[in-house]
């Protein structure tokens, strides 16, 4: 039991924190905490004043959308929030880091999916230029679906080349099997003649 009690002072003891010590960590935590309820405090603010705008956009009549001012991902997402509680529309546009913000539409202004592209590659969008757009492809659409049934479906070209020349390529053609065949059948003649005077019987 000596023994033991020995090894065990002779081991180091865990470091004690002096009161000086207490105190900063103590100091720090605290600001940790204010700073948290600080921000907390701020969100709370920033979101009341978004219900506020929202609320104004809603009962002015003279508006359809409202754009934010660009804003951390965090802020965006108070807007989008108070917006889906209010049952406004709202869209995230822009560059992460440049200016990304968010647009709210009234519900019966909401954008189309050809406005919401023009506007997230940075396009302003013209109504009046998009119809007249959307008319022109409707009617090039109409056209080609004009030519479709104008066209026969078993389509015949009016100069049939092939059998046009049909009768000179054969006529080619067989002159030249013909002229295969002669040269075939006096080869084979000639090496018939040949083989037969190789095993003609010796004269007596």
């Amino acid at each position: 039991m000596d023994l033991l009690g020995s090894i065990l002072n002779s081991m180091d003891k865990p470091p004690s924190f002096s009161n000086k010590q207490r105190s900063l960590m103590k100091k720090h935590k605290e600001e940790i905490l204010k700073k948290q309820r600080e921000e907390k405090e701020k969100l709370k603010a920033f979101r009341e004043t978004i219900e506020e705008n929202i609320n104004k956009f809603l009962q002015d009549e003279s508006l359809q959308k409202h754009k934010f001012e660009p804003m951390e991902q965090v802020y965006r997402s108070i807007v989008r929030d108070v917006a889906e509680v209010a049952g406004v529309p709202a869209f995230s546009i822009g560059e992460e880091g440049i200016d990304r913000h968010v647009m709210i539409f009234k519900p019966e202004f909401a954008p189309s999916d050809d406005e919401l592209a023009a506007l997230r590659r940075g396009e302003e969008w013209d109504p009046e230029k998009a119809k007249l757009l959307a008319q022109k492809q409707e009617l090039e659409r109409k056209e080609e679906e004009e030519r479709a049934l104008k066209t026969p479906k078993d389509f015949v070209p009016s100069s049939n080349y092939r059998a046009k020349y049909e009768h000179l390529i054969g006529r080619e053609a067989a002159k030249e099997a013909a002229r295969k065949t002669q040269t075939n059948k006096q080869y084979g003649f000639g090496m018939f003649l040949k083989n037969i005077s190789a095993f003609r019987a010796p004269q007596l």
